[in-house]
């Protein structure tokens, strides 16, 4: 599978605010893209990238390379567009994402995810993403990888 993480540019925002999760996802995925397209503006360590499959938009992800003050890099949102859910484009995209995030020194990635996200859970177990705590931090289950 070919995937290919490309910055938001003048030629694709509008393609990627297109992009939806199916209906029973609202609850597990509430924000759309435009929200986070909009935050990037201010939150200045946003990095936001189109997944593309062959040259097809598939999702959308939102990451920070720059550290936190406990040394954490955080993914805030990764979404596969729904009618590609389901292919393995979401897998893809965390490996070519966790490589990306590597290459910049990013030793300890977060990412969250919704206790009721089961999906969302079983990918980031699988990738080797530990629960960072037992608790719900948030509304939501903290997960980390750290990166050799």
């Amino acid at each position: 599978m070919n995937i290919e993480l490309k910055p938001l540019t003048a030629d694709n925002w509008y393609a990627c605010t297109k992009l939806k999760v199916r209906p029973e996802q609202m609850n597990v995925f509430p924000a759309p893209v435009v929200y986070w397209i909009a935050e990037s503006k201010y939150a200045e360590d946003f990095e936001l990238r189109a997944i593309y499959s062959d040259e097809i938009l598939v999702g959308f992800l939102v990451f920070c390379i720059t550290p936190d003050q406990d040394g954490n890099c955080w993914i805030p949102a990764v979404m596969i567009g729904e009618q590609h859910q389901g292919k393995g484009f979401g897998k893809a995209a965390m490996l070519a994402l966790i490589q990306l995030m590597s290459k910049s020194n990013c030793t300890r990635i977060m990412i969250g995810h919704r206790p009721d996200n089961l999906a969302a859970g079983r990918l980031y177990e699988s990738l080797g993403f530990k629960k960072a705590s037992e608790e719900v931090i948030d509304g939501e289950i903290i997960r980390l990888l750290l990166i050799d």
